[in-house]
């Protein structure tokens, strides 16, 4: 990846033989043509970030005004606090931590897009994680990205935890598909 650019095709793709590649290439040649010249002297970035639920919940029983209000008034009425009033506060809580998650997100995607081609926000994978992303970067930019990506994780502190990897061949960027034949018995 240093000195050329890797065809991004899906993990797991096994080829049976030598001719087998050949065929593939010839029958993708003109797309493939493309998609070299775009993904020339870039590489992808992952960026994960994650954070601990309980402490932002905390927070903002804390910091914002309504809920930690609302949380206080539950907690001088002990046992006589409705299920109602208990799911009212959850479902104040949960929109705020969406709110907190998008803004978060808002200020992460501002501090990097400047430093790269492009980016796709990938789908988080459970109640941690709030971005999972990928960068598409400059091969020169790599450095300036890196020092980017250190300085938000910087400004979150230990609110955020931010799992960065790379380089990877350009997978999210590209979109290869290849139409398998299947051999028939006799």
């Amino acid at each position: 990846m240093k000195s050329h650019t890797i065809i991004p095709m899906s993990f797991g793709t096994v080829f049976r033989t030598d001719d087998d590649i050949r065929e593939v290439l010839k029958s993708i040649y003109n797309s493939l043509q493309d998609v070299l010249k775009q993904m020339a002297g870039k590489f992808e970035f992952g960026v994960k970030v994650t954070w601990d639920r309980d402490q932002i919940v905390e927070e903002l029983k804390r910091d914002d005004e309504e809920i930690h209000r609302f949380h206080i008034e539950l907690t001088k009425k002990h046992l006589q606090s409705t299920y109602f009033a208990r799911m009212q506060l959850g479902r104040m809580i949960d929109k705020a931590l969406g709110d907190r998650s998008a803004d978060f997100v808002r200020q992460i995607y501002e501090a990097l897009r400047p430093v790269c081609v492009a980016s796709r926000d990938n789908k988080a994978i459970g109640d941690k994680m709030i971005m999972n992303a990928a960068f598409l970067i400059q091969r020169e930019r790599e450095q300036e990205f890196d020092a980017a990506v250190n300085r938000i994780a910087k400004k979150f502190g230990d609110r955020l935890n931010f799992k960065y990897t790379g380089p990877w061949p350009p997978y999210n960027f590209v979109n290869i598909r290849l139409k398998l034949e299947r051999g028939t018995a006799n």
